[in-house]
């Protein structure tokens, strides 16, 4: 991997337009040997509408930002697919076992859910009605964070593209923007703000209500 890529202190990553963030983005991956282990694998799979999404991915952006060793803080892989063809859990659990298999060296740290059964189970589970979603992309739109809202998959032709619904402004600039699609995540989101705050002290926090910076 190359030697850390440390944001400026003049703030120069606010001045980034989002082709060089994107650009940025797809350089940390691409020089991230673990996360290209990871991609390279599901690609083999090539599951429905597959992408490898939120926090592995930001996480990532962070430590080179900041300086911090590769995997910092990154507790799991999440994986997110589309196959309303079969919405059953036995289905799911087929594919997650399918990832396990394939990816051996990364099991119990990779978790798989098929994005066309969540409204299935997440009323239960949190508290709140969930959209019958069209795609794996969509399933951003009601991420916790805007931060946490972007995915990337490894194309066939060794392309990366990226889904990013709110921009990646807010990875580069470490800033926990709450998302209100969902009424439930008011709940979970300053406890989700603190725990990564301790990992990335440089962290700007925006309150769930006002949206201005507050410490927690």
């Amino acid at each position: 991997m190359d030697s850390p890529f440390v944001v400026r202190k003049d703030k120069d990553d606010e001045a980034l337009d989002e082709q060089t963030r994107r650009s940025l983005l797809i350089r940390f991956i691409r020089e991230d040997d673990q996360l290209m282990e990871i991609l390279e694998g599901l690609r083999t799979l090539d599951l429905p509408d597959w992408r490898l999404v939120s926090g592995a991915i930001y996480q990532t952006v962070w430590n080179r930002l900041t300086g911090r060793p590769q995997g910092h803080g990154i507790k799991d892989y999440d994986v997110a697919y589309h196959d309303p063809a079969d919405r059953s859990w036995e289905a799911e659990d087929a594919v997650i076992a399918q990832v396990d298999e394939a990816l051996a060296a990364w099991k119990g740290r990779i978790e798989v859910r098929n994005q066309a059964r969540v409204h299935l189970w997440y009323p239960e589970k949190f508290g709140g009605a969930y959209p019958e979603l069209s795609s794996t992309d969509e399933s951003l739109e009601f991420y916790m964070c805007t931060t946490h809202a972007v995915a990337v998959r490894l194309e066939r032709d060794d392309s990366l593209s990226i889904a990013s619904p709110y921009g990646l402004e807010d990875i580069f600039a470490l800033t926990i923007r709450p998302c209100h699609r969902l009424e439930s995540n008011r709940a979970h989101y300053a406890e989700k703000a603190r725990r990564m705050s301790r990992l990335w002290p440089e962290l700007k926090i925006l309150d769930w209500e006002t949206g201005e910076p507050v410490r927690l």
